[in-house]
């Protein structure tokens, strides 16, 4: 018996009619131009995560293709009619050139002039001040003097020797001797063999220097000195809670007092935290004042999740600028006026350039109104003319450069979007700003305003790289104590006050105070005006 016989595919064409096969052909068409869409997208995205793993991380523009003669040279002929065209995007506004800043010296820098010198003679046995052609006696006429840098780490035990005083003759004749023994200053942890050096040492370490605490362990078991972690922990959260908290309420009332604050949130992971696995994500909200403010303060606030009810707590009743990102728990409050990040936006067009495989115009057309922007920004750091404040001299800068060079970057991005695929990293960065808009330009408006977050987001680096080292914290008070200590630190950066420094002068000082004194004379940027040695941040 004949099997019957499947009809082919060209059987099935063959059966359709013109207008059929014309539809078949744009539905074909039309898959596999989707098709090649997704490829294109899957090809940026490969790219991205390429440059993100090998390559470095800066977001310079060091090899920009499309700049003078390189611009004639590498790009083809339809990309360069493209340039031309969008050349008129630019307005001129007579933006002067920034002056740029003098290269470093290079060569070995002199040891600091405040260290002390601890000074080490040599000289010539008596048989040898004889000289060699005449036999006669030399005479000393000068000295070569050479400086070495010289740390010595040493550990040494406090006795605390309370001298007891009683009463002869209330001995001889009274029933009871009164006994007065001499008073020693209140530690920062009561019954604790930690110093205040040394619960400032440990501190330091690890929040300044991103020393894990087992390190520390190992560190002092080298010098027969039996300190758990455990122990080592205590004499972190205890300083906390009992003396750095009054600190972040201090700085807190501070920063909710200025008239701009930068926001953002950072993740961090407890272990024992209640009603939550070991393995979820926590959050360190990060606050800071303006870059140039006469009293500098960075607060990070642990939280256990990342909604919104956070920063409105942190902030209620505030109603100045607040600078963030496009994330919308930010954007829920209602007191502030709300200003966005242009650095975030700039940065989804650098991600764009790097996911493409071959240059193009559109990209680096949007980098060029941003740089022409942070051009405005760099000339508005520089002294401003006698007689004008800093935050006039930035608004009249804004509003005579930056004002039309937004206003024409807005009409490009609006015709650029229909043209551009929305899926695509360029299509991204393009829908990503013109959604930002009312945010990102609006800092034009205020002269205290930032252009961007950048000045919050250098401060968060040190608790990323530390976190790198520490991975977790093991219980909510280690991750508060946590919080209230880099708020410390980094507060003392951005005061040039050396934090270890800073931390045995208040552990000093705290725990002689009572818990309702004032303690505003202790905050970092007080502290600093006591300091005759500056420490640069970095």
């Amino acid at each position: 018996m004949k099997t019957k016989r499947r009809p082919s595919s060209n059987d099935e064409l063959t059966a359709l009619s013109p207008e059929q096969l014309i539809a078949r052909i744009r539905a074909l068409e039309k898959h596999n131009g989707e098709l090649m869409q997704r490829v294109q997208q899957l090809e940026e995205l490969f790219r991205l995560a390429q440059d993100k793993r090998f390559a470095p991380s800066s977001e310079k523009l060091k090899d920009r293709l499309f700049n003078e003669a390189e611009q004639s040279a590498a790009a083809p002929a339809s990309l360069e009619d493209e340039l031309e065209q969008d050349a008129r995007c630019l307005p001129d506004t007579g933006l002067p050139e920034v002056d740029a800043n003098p290269p470093a010296k290079r060569g070995r820098k002199p040891l600091p002039a405040h260290l002390p010198r601890q000074r080490i003679e040599y000289d010539l046995p008596d048989e040898q001040k004889v000289c060699p052609c005449c036999q006669h006696a030399l005479h000393r006429m000068g000295e070569e003097v050479s400086e070495q840098l010289h740390i010595e780490v040493k550990a040494s035990v406090l006795q605390h020797a309370r001298f007891k005083y009683a009463c002869r003759h209330c001995e001889r004749h009274a029933q009871t001797t009164p006994i007065v023994t001499a008073p020693m200053p209140v530690q920062p942890i009561p019954g604790s063999i930690a110093s205040p050096a040394m619960i400032a040492t440990v501190t330091a370490g690890k929040y300044v220097d991103g020393t894990p605490l087992y390190r520390m362990e190992h560190v002092l078991g080298r010098s027969d000195i039996a300190v758990s972690r455990s122990t080592l922990a205590n004499w972190i959260i205890r300083p906390a809670q009992l003396h750095y908290s009054r600190l972040f309420a201090a700085l807190k009332r501070v920063l909710r007092s200025q008239g701009l604050i930068h926001g953002d949130e950072t993740t961090v992971q407890v272990l024992n935290e209640e009603g939550k696995s070991a393995q979820s994500t926590s959050y360190m909200w990060c606050y800071r004042s303006a870059q140039d403010s006469e009293e500098p303060v960075v607060l990070f606030d642990y939280q256990p999740g990342r909604g919104a009810q956070y920063p409105q707590a942190f902030l209620a009743g505030y109603e100045g600028l607040l600078m963030s990102d496009g994330y919308s728990a930010w954007r829920t409050l209602k007191g502030p006026t709300h200003l966005g990040c242009l650095a975030h936006a700039r940065r989804a067009f650098i991600e764009a350039r790097k996911g493409q495989k071959k240059p193009g115009a559109r990209i680096e057309k949007a980098l060029e109104f941003f740089q022409a922007l942070y051009r405005v920004e760099a000339l508005a750091r520089q002294d401003p003319p006698e007689g004008e404040t800093r935050i006039d001299y930035t608004y009249r800068l804004r509003q005579q450069h930056s004002v039309p060079l937004l206003a024409a970057f807005k009409s490009w991005l609006d015709e650029q979007a229909p043209l551009v695929l929305p899926e695509s990293l360029l299509g991204k960065a393009i829908s990503y700003t013109r959604n930002q808009w009312q945010y990102l330009s609006r800092y034009v408006d205020h002269g205290l305003a930032s252009a961007d977050n950048n000045v919050l987001e250098r401060d968060i680096r040190p608790f990323a790289t530390g976190r790198k080292a520490w991975l977790f914290s093991d219980t909510v008070e280690g991750a508060k104590a946590s919080a209230m200590i880099y708020s410390l630190m980094l507060t003392c950066r951005a005061c040039d006050v050396e934090p270890y420094a800073y931390l045995l002068h208040v552990l000093k000082e705290l725990p002689q105070r009572a818990q309702d004194d004032d303690v505003t004379d202790l905050l970092p940027f007080n502290f600093a005006k006591q300091q005759t040695i500056p420490v640069q941040s970095e």
